[in-house]
């Protein structure tokens, strides 16, 4: 049987990068590549991080505020003068999240 643990070994932030950038429509690609998308990928391990979200002896699931976390990384993003419109981070996220949903990670709630 597949635990959360054996998910958070799968997570691979190259393949993720990978992913991403190929889920995300063509005329997008010219503002998102790949440093973009790890700058995104950074700023949401901040916050699971910064929010306590992140407990390596935990398998529990928990519920991420992803209005927060959106306004996070947007602010991140502001201050260190990253360019990334909020459609450019949704995007991002959106793509993330399937990644995520592939490998069994995150799961959609009813």
């Amino acid at each position: 049987m597949k635990t959360k643990e054996d998910d958070l070994l799968v997570y691979d932030e190259d393949d993720a990068v990978k992913f991403i950038l190929n889920s995300i429509p063509e005329d997008s690609k010219k503002r998102i590549d790949e440093d973009k998308i790890e700058y995104v990928l950074d700023v949401v391990y901040d916050f699971y991080d910064e929010n306590g979200l992140i407990d390596e002896d935990s398998t529990e699931e928990a519920s991420i505020d992803e209005e927060e976390m959106f306004k996070f990384i947007l602010k991140s993003s502001k201050k260190d003068k990253i360019k990334l419109s909020e459609d450019d981070i949704q995007l991002i996220l959106d793509a993330e999240y399937e990644y995520g949903k592939s490998l069994g990670i995150y799961k959609e709630e009813d």
